[in-house]
């Protein structure tokens, strides 16, 4: 398999919605440290989430201000990845097609210092359609980042990459849903693995894939824990 294993580790509501009011419900705090267990637990080299949960998790909405840049030019006119010479092995992969966060570390520095996040070496994975001052600045915080796709990202050439310049082998996918969805209809999530909290969420709340297409996929494992189930699935062959 030329791309890293993906395992798709959530939390749900009981009708299968991943963001929104619910999560920060009493009902549901139970749900959420058994999330983080799992996730210290599972062998990984890192973690993937999209622009919008990366901000609400670790930016906070900060942004550079790009005119202190000047514009990143590679050549014959092609962006060029950029890799550091020394990188740690465990990453945190933010699919953010035109670069639109802001970091304040080229790690990631988890409040409660959750081994799971704390640490992890941020990748950037951009489209074509990024400001190139933004590369600037993300070279001059030493974030390193990788092309993937000229006006949407492209799953599998982001993840082609992912395995055979970062060498990552195995990834968890940990939203949100637009994210997920992408990976979803590509159809390279290889595993589920989902705690599902004894709520239902809110009309508004996002579902676990948003436009996902028809897939198959086997339980091998459920067992409850507290008052939320632990569910894994596997991608039928």
């Amino acid at each position: 398999m030329n791309r890293p294993y993906i395992i798709c580790h959530m939390v749900t509501s009981l009708d299968g919605k991943v963001t929104g009011e619910f999560l920060s419900k009493d009902e549901c705090a139970e749900a959420c440290q058994v999330y983080y267990e799992i996730n210290r637990n599972l062998k990984s080299n890192g973690f993937i989430c999209g622009r919008i949960t990366m901000e609400g998790s670790f930016t906070g909405g900060y942004y550079p201000d790009l005119s202190r840049y000047e514009p990143v030019r590679h050549g014959c006119g092609l962006k060029t990845d950029f890799v550091l010479d020394d990188m740690t092995g465990f990453y945190a992969v933010a699919f953010d097609p035109k670069g639109k966060l802001g970091w304040g570390s080229n790690r990631i520095i988890d409040p409660d210092g959750d081994p799971g996040y704390d640490g992890a070496q941020i990748i950037e994975v951009l489209t074509e359609q990024v400001d190139e001052r933004y590369l600037a600045y993300l070279e001059s915080m030493e974030i390193p980042y990788i092309f993937a796709g000229e006006d949407e990202i492209d799953v599998e050439l982001a993840l082609f990459k992912l395995k055979n310049i970062i060498g990552c082998e195995t990834l968890l996918l940990e939203g949100g849903s637009v994210v997920n969805g992408y990976f979803q209809r590509a159809d390279v999530i290889d595993e589920l693995s989902l705690v599902v909290a004894p709520i239902v969420a809110g009309k508004d709340d996002k579902p676990l894939f948003t436009d996902s297409s028809l897939a198959d996929f086997e339980l091998v494992n459920a067992e409850k824990n507290g008052t939320n189930l632990v569910l894994n699935y596997k991608r039928k062959k």
